[in-house]
């Protein structure tokens, strides 16, 4: 009787064990990582997810352009100037025969690299100035913060213009322009989340065990700043596009005879009435992709915000 109770006794101990070692091992037991996290956030937002398939479908455009543009987009022809949408031509063609479908495509080349180069140079720039001024504070933040209202007191697009004019008129001196005009932004904002992580008890923890400062700041400030730096970077990919756009349109961007949005608009704005498609389709792409982005990154703002459940 006795080494019956025994042995009753002790099997619940070995049953647990196994059962302890499996929930252990059960990857719906682990706890979900921020990532994963914030991407099934983002993928209950049905905008943001239209969003995101827009731009990939426009990048996948852009790559792509060489075999999907059905004709060479600076080709002229004299026997097709400005015809209509047909199955030769899909979009129309312009004022010297050249298809408008091809060079809609080709822009979008012109369009996605203004924009992601603009904003790498501004997070480039602006990161580590806003990094530096929000950590070391003192004279070195009340300079850079001055700086910085300084060139805010101009309009974005306004100082884009001016650079780009000073620059000279090509595709890479308006995204330096658009660059460097959109610093600013970028330097604000992660001065105020320097300001806001830098007081939280894990970097005070990590300062009384001796690392150095710039440790901290690599390693424990910035990367708990990143997630509204990529909302913001988003977002600002799509006034970068806008802006270049704008500055092709001006003649100060992307260079006749080469593809641009903001050209091809400069072209149809005089033939309006009689070639309305060869307006419709460059500005129908701005829209698009603009809409698109500003989507992605609403969407990215509440997936990425912790207070959200």
């Amino acid at each position: 009787m006795t080494m019956t109770s025994n042995t009753s006794g002790s099997s619940p101990g070995r049953a647990v064990a196994p059962a302890v070692a499996a929930g252990a091992l059960d990857p719906s037991a682990r706890q979900e990582t921020p990532a994963r996290r914030a991407w099934r956030r983002l993928l209950r937002r049905r905008g943001a997810m239209l969003g995101m398939a827009i731009v990939l479908l426009f990048i996948a455009v852009a790559l792509l352009a060489a075999w999907i543009a059905p004709h060479d987009p600076i080709a002229t022809s004299w026997k097709a100037v400005r015809k209509a949408p047909s199955s030769a031509y899909l979009f129309g063609t312009d004022e010297l025969g050249r298809d408008v479908l091809s060079r809609v495509v080709w822009g979008a080349r012109a369009s996605l690299l203004a924009g992601l180069v603009s904003v790498s140079i501004s997070m480039a720039l602006g990161v580590p100035i806003g990094l530096l001024a929000g950590y070391v504070g003192g004279w070195t933040d009340a300079l850079v913060s001055r700086l910085t209202d300084a060139m805010l007191a101009v309009p974005f697009l306004i100082l884009a213009i001016a650079l780009a004019a000073f620059l000279g008129p090509s595709l890479s001196n308006a995204m330096v322009a658009i660059g460097v005009s959109a610093t600013p932004v970028f330097i604000r904002l992660t001065r105020a989340q320097v300001l806001a992580v830098k007081v939280e008890d894990y970097i005070e923890a990590a300062r009384a065990v001796g690392n150095p400062h710039w440790r901290i700041a690599l390693r424990h400030v910035l990367p708990n700043i990143l997630p509204p730096l990529i909302v913001q970077a988003t977002l600002a990919i799509a006034a970068a596009i806008i802006a270049e756009a704008s500055l092709s349109f001006l003649g100060l961007g992307q260079q006749p005879p080469a593809p641009s949005w903001g050209s091809m608009l400069n072209t149809a704005k005089n033939y309006v009435d009689n070639a309305p498609w060869m307006a419709i389709w460059p500005g129908l792409s701005i829209f698009l992709l603009v809409l698109s982005f500003n989507l992605l990154g609403d969407g990215l703002r509440d997936a990425l915000d912790p207070r959200r459940r």
